[in-house]
């Protein structure tokens, strides 16, 4: 039986070779800093994107004036060749998103694409003198601006109702 002590050897040496490695990265985990907490997001300035849609839209541009500081755009862009699309994206103070989108697509298949699924509800909303209807089940509920030009106004996001309809009394069409 001269080879099942060197069996015991290398088993036992496994084991504790395990074990210093599970030590090792525990040690590691605990001593090194994690932070799990939300990445503090950075906001963006708009207001140069805004004066460019602004000057080439063939609509007035849309966005908002006077939200809180808490309020912070973190995405804008404004995209001439593909309907005339523009999008405005907040971070809301309790870390929901919340959007402006405007676009010459056709008003059904804009919708549908800004709320990700959404369906229009009988729920219609006097909000800043404009009237807004709500629609819900997508993946973003929103606030479509009803008119009559050639653009399409949408307010989409997962922020609550309130947020929406905040974004909405904001809304300056320039």
């Amino acid at each position: 039986m001269a080879g099942t002590n060197g069996r015991q050897k290398t088993a036992r040496d496994m084991i504790l070779s395990l074990g210093v490695i599970v030590l090792a990265a525990w040690v590691i985990y605990l001593f090194i800093p994690h932070d799990d907490s939300a990445p503090d997001l950075k906001p963006v300035d708009y207001r140069v994107e805004l004066l460019t849609a602004q000057r080439a839209a063939s609509y007035p541009v849309a966005a908002p004036e006077g939200l809180p500081a808490t309020w912070k755009a973190t995405s804008v862009r404004y995209k001439g060749q593909d309907a005339e699309a523009w999008h405005l994206g907040f971070h809301a103070p309790d870390g929901e998103y919340v959007a402006v989108e405007q676009s010459t697509q056709k008003r059904r298949e804009f919708i549908d694409a800004a709320s990700q699924g959404g369906t229009e509800t009988k729920t219609v909303q006097e909000i800043g003198g404009r009237t807004w209807t709500r629609y819900t089940g997508g993946r973003y509920d929103a606030l479509v601006l009803e008119k009559t030009d050639a653009s399409t106004t949408v307010i989409v996001g997962t922020g609550t109702l309130g947020q929406l309809t905040t974004m909405a009394k904001a809304l300056k069409l320039g």
